[in-house]
């Protein structure tokens, strides 16, 4: 497990520390540590909820964030103890929440928050207590947490997008060192395998990228561009551009792989990629140490050593059929190492009235477009209705089983399952292990608490360090961050006057109950295997691939420019490439159950995965295709567009159908190839490509239809 850089991890749980130790001074102070549960519980909430926003974003939140709190706290205290109203109260809340995250990631994180807020209300429920004294704790501590955040932006105002941007340098840096494998000679046989560490690397990236899209957006929604937020923009676009230049595949490798093997090219290129992913690295520790990037004069001779060798293989081997491609790969590295040096020079990340550096909106906000969007989800074909009508049969089963036992504490139960139950199959079998585990290890720990911090204070300071450790360790290790909150939790009912030890194997039970609620679920209510499978998800991969053709085509017949719309094509294309390597992995965590089709999945995610190289590689060449006035680029043009329309028709397209298509696709090459003689450089280069891509449209097919069939048997 790698752990995350302590600093940025301090920085972020800043404000919860802050919120935590000022709602146990109060607590302290007015002597009521009956309260201290539902306040650091609000607080709690609070931080679920946050997201990285301008101030005036941040204050809208806050807003948002209050009003459905105060709506779903109230509703649940309202109606808890009176049987089949609450019970219904929460399961339709569920589902109305869960719903509203088919708008976009904000109102799916607000929804959640509302849901656990609700939890939280019945969690803190007592008979003897006023009624309205939990709901408005709760609301204190979530208003306190936002206040915290309000004046830690204005003390730290960029730091979260800085982080959210070096986190994406992180995930290319891997990415360059898992294309640095294709250059070992030595392993040239296993390039099959190296293409699908480099597709599940591409997961990582995409999932990087979008991430610090959705923080840009939000901190470029306003008129006023801060010249901070322009300078992370224009890294984030750096990074893009470096990742289509990266992911290009000029060549085919196991060719490469033969002819360099002799040479020093092949090691120079590898350490080429090797180095420039350390230098993304460097451009990552840079912004979270809020230091200049300084680029590095050994990757300016290493940069220039490439080249020399370049030209001494070219003077040696002029007949190589693939010296050109070679050319055009260097090229490529070339960009890379401006973009490199760019970065270095605060002066030139200046915005440019000329660029596109607008950011793809999230969600459609429009009433209109919200309750359109809700509608069309409104299907077992769509996940978030899936999840929705799932998540609110797992509260309804939970609610029901406490009501007619009339369990004491029962509600953790809710509390587990509704954690615990994710969209993914995968994720949530992986999180029933780590709640459990980290539940019964932090009731051990939890209960020599009253032994060694029998006062108020003592307990206080526990209540701190665990509820801020919890929020340090959820993003990247569940069941750490389970056991944290369970002795946050187990404390704070000792504060309370419960009887701990009493509790605890309560709380081990309820959770394994809870657990066991969200497994069989997933496991059984319209899992993602009977709707996400490897053929529809290659499917829409494939596709997307023919519209990022399609957009490449548009550019070198009318000009390259970097604008949104070809930003959105290209990363739809990357992101539904990511989504087929992830539907992969959650197929190899059971293997027993996709055994007879996990070796044709890995098949498809090379072959479609390498047609996404190929096509990137002609989208990083867009901006060096000129135009002479002549009629020597229609071919050209005819036949990419006939490649993009077969792509996005592949999926549909039946057998004889698609054999009539490629025989004319490859007779038209063939035709073209006879025809142009002029042998230019960019003919070249064109020819190549549009072969490469070529020679994957079968393989291709025959794979995706293979998914079909053994899908449909």
């Amino acid at each position: 497990m790698n752990t995350p850089p302590l600093k940025p991890l301090i920085i972020a749980s800043l404000p919860v520390f802050a919120s935590v130790f000022i709602a146990a001074t109060l607590v302290w102070h007015f002597d009521t540590p009956k309260l201290v549960m539902p306040f650091v519980l609000g607080i709690i909430a609070g931080g679920l909820v946050d997201l990285d926003n301008r101030l005036t974003g941040r204050l809208k939140n806050i807003v948002i964030t209050v009003a459905l709190f105060t709506l779903s706290s109230l509703l649940a205290q309202s109606t808890i103890g009176t049987g089949v109203p609450f019970i219904l109260a929460l399961t339709l809340m569920t589902f109305g929440f869960t719903i509203l995250g088919t708008i976009g990631l904000k109102y799916r994180t607000f929804a959640f928050g509302a849901l656990a807020v609700a939890t939280y209300t019945t969690l803190t429920y007592t008979p003897e207590t006023y009624w309205l004294t939990n709901p408005v704790m709760i609301l204190l501590g979530t208003v306190l947490y936002s206040v915290n955040t309000l004046i830690f932006q204005i003390i730290l105002p960029h730091r979260p997008i800085q982080e959210t941007v070096a986190n994406a340098y992180d995930a290319l840096s891997n990415y360059f060192d898992a294309k640095a494998d294709f250059f070992d000679p030595d392993e040239a046989a296993w390039l099959g395998n190296r293409q699908i560490d480099l597709a599940m690397s591409n997961t990582s990236v995409i999932t990087a990228f979008n991430q610090c899209r959705g923080a840009l957006f939000y901190r470029l929604r306003g008129q006023h561009r801060h010249p901070r937020t322009a300078k992370m923009l224009h890294y984030y676009l750096c990074a893009q551009d470096m990742h289509e230049r990266i992911s290009s595949a000029h060549v085919d490798y196991s060719e490469m792989a033969e002819q360099l093997k002799n040479t020093d090219l092949i090691f120079r290129i590898r350490r080429l990629l090797e180095m420039q992913g350390q230098a993304c690295r460097n451009v990552a520790a840079s912004l979270r140490n809020n230091k200049p990037y300084a680029y590095s004069k050994r990757l300016g001779r290493a940069m220039e050593g490439c080249r020399q060798s370049l030209s001494h293989f070219a003077e040696t081997h002029a007949d190589n059929a693939n010296l050109h491609n070679i050319r055009r790969l260097l090229d490529n590295l070339s960009s890379v190492d401006y973009q490199l040096r760019q970065l270095q020079n605060d002066a030139s990340l200046a915005e440019n009235d000329n660029a596109d550096t607008r950011i793809a909106a999230l969600e459609n906000t429009k009433f209109r477009n919200i309750g359109e969007t809700v509608i069309s989800q409104l299907n077992f074909d769509s996940g978030v209705f899936r999840h929705a009508t799932r998540l609110s049969i797992v509260v309804a089963a939970a609610c029901i089983i406490v009501e007619i036992l009339h369990l004491n504490l029962g509600y953790w139960i809710l509390l587990t399952a509704l954690f615990v139950c994710q969209p993914n199959y995968t994720a949530t079998k992986s999180r029933v292990y780590q709640r459990i585990a980290g539940t019964i290890l932090g009731v051990i720990v939890g209960s020599l608490v009253p032994y060694f911090t029998p006062s108020v204070e003592t307990k206080l300071w526990i209540v701190i360090a665990s509820t801020t450790l919890f929020f340090m360790t959820r993003s990247y290790k569940y069941s750490f961050s389970t056991f944290f909150i369970t002795i946050q939790a187990l404390t704070s009912l000792s504060l309370a006057g419960l009887d701990v030890y009493h509790a605890m194997p309560i709380r081990i039970i309820d959770t394994i109950v809870g657990s066991v609620i969200a497994w069989a679920a997933a496991t059984y209510l319209w899992p993602d295997w009977r709707y996400l499978t490897l053929s529809h998800t290659a499917a829409q991969t494939i596709t997307a691939n023919g519209r990022y053709l399609d957009a490449i085509l548009d550019q070198l017949q009318n000009g390259s420019r970097d604008d949104v719309d070809y930003r959105l094509t290209r990363r739809q294309a990357h992101e539904s490439t990511a989504a087929l390597s992830s539907t992969l992995s959650d197929m190899s965590s059971n293997p027993k159950k996709y055994q007879d089709r996990l070796q044709d999945g890995f098949t498809l995610l090379k072959t479609s995965y390498a047609l996404t190289g190929h096509i990137s590689a002609l989208g990083a060449y867009r901006d060096q295709v000129h135009h002479d006035g002549s009629d020597t680029f229609a071919p050209y043009a005819r036949l990419t567009h006939h490649i993009a329309e077969l792509l996005k028709q592949m999926p549909q397209t039946e057998p004889a159908t698609f054999d009539a298509s490629i025989e004319a696709i490859r007779q038209e090459f063939a035709d073209l190839e006879q025809t142009d003689k002029e042998q230019s450089q960019q003919n070249q280069i064109l020819k190549h490509q549009l072969d490469l891509i070529i020679r994957q449209l079968a393989p291709c097919y025959q794979a995706l239809h293979r998914q079909s069939d053994t899908q449909t048997a």
